[in-house]
């Protein structure tokens, strides 16, 4: 075998005609990149860096190929003609080091320069006629998360209120007034009321000697819990369902079409319920695809808060049929039975 062999090659001719990259490198105009980082770069400071559209190419590479980080991402760029072909590299000119594509990405490229990115390809497969989005599908992915399961810790945080419980406690405020009855008060109110300085009222009840002050700590201790943090990823939320083995992880709350084609995502700590999490995906997703006529989505969505939004916006909701849920030790809900009398009566 004849190693070290000179020869002279035209690396357009290694690449085949009908590859993959030689396909997207045609449909795709990369110029546009430019008009999106240029306020993250300066014209007269500091030395040459790296073109842009090669660091996102080479990201693209990663993704396409299934390479499993940015330091394997730039061994095999190194080593493959088709991945230089790509990028516009010689076969002898050296690649981009791994650590320049994380900086830039880390310190460089912000979450709204990835947006605009985003944004951009959507509106490229809109214009070629393939984005259908009248019906969409809704669903939640978890991702492991890079992190040691031993190195946790316990931490108190504080629970945070339901995004619609301030909603529903004005429809509730709104239909006792329309009863003539006296609304509730917010949390607010009742912690001003408490700190009010007037003299009790009378009453025959025994008085609790205990300080307000204490009252207000027990209250503020009560609205908090203990969750698991990793301390070599504290973004990451341990993700425990089923048969699946406890591990860190990172949910992405996904948006597509009947296409497969990625409308919306919000990722957030894989212990973020679905529901939880709908009302970001959902609100962004309608700000920017406001024809959105369907939304389907699996039982976890399936919530009354989630359906009054949707109904309530001119939308339908497909969800699968579950089965009437009734507390332990409840009443079950078919011992029910509807008064059309009283339910007439005011």
């Amino acid at each position: 075998m004849e190693r070290g062999i000179y020869e002279i090659v035209d690396t357009e001719s290694l690449v085949p005609a009908e590859h993959l990259l030689r396909k997207i490198d045609a449909a795709i105009n990369w110029n546009k990149l430019y008009d999106i980082v240029e306020p993250l770069y300066c014209e007269d400071h500091g030395r040459p860096s790296i073109d842009p559209v090669v660091l996102f190419k080479m990201v693209l590479i990663q993704h396409l190929y299934g390479l499993p980080s940015l330091r394997r991402t730039a061994e095999e760029v190194s080593l493959n003609v088709a991945y230089r072909w790509f990028l516009g590299y010689r076969l002898q000119e050296e690649t981009p080091h791994f650590s320049t594509i994380s900086y830039n990405f880390k310190h460089r490229f912000t979450l709204d320069t990835v947006n605009q990115i985003f944004d951009w390809i959507l509106s490229e497969i809109a214009e070629a006629g393939y984005l259908y989005t009248y019906t969409v599908f809704v669903d939640g992915t978890h991702i492991k998360a890079n992190a040691n399961n031993k190195k946790v810790v316990k931490e108190e945080v504080e629970v945070e209120a339901k995004r619609y419980a301030e909603e529903l406690m004005e429809e509730v405020n709104t239909d006792r007034i329309a009863h003539g009855k006296k609304p509730f008060a917010t949390e607010e109110e009742e912690t001003d009321e408490n700190e009010d300085n007037d003299p009790p009222s009378k009453s025959k009840k025994k008085r609790d000697n205990t300080s307000k002050k204490k009252l207000k700590k027990r209250k503020k201790e009560a609205k908090k819990k203990t969750v698991t943090k990793s301390t070599t990823d504290p973004d990451a939320g341990m993700f425990v369902k089923g048969d699946h083995k406890k591990q860190m992880a990172y949910e992405a709350h996904t948006v597509c079409n009947q296409h497969g084609y990625v409308l919306e995502v919000e990722v957030t700590p894989g212990n973020v319920h679905d529901s939880v999490a709908f009302d970001d995906v959902y609100d962004k997703l309608v700000e920017k695809h406001p024809e959105v006529k369907t939304v389907v989505a699996d039982s976890a969505y399936k919530t009354p808060h989630i359906c009054k939004k949707v109904f309530e916006d001119g939308r339908e909701l497909y969800a699968p049929y579950t089965r009437p849920k009734t507390m332990e030790g409840g009443h079950e809900w078919w011992k029910y039975v509807y008064d059309e009398i009283l339910h007439n009566q005011p």
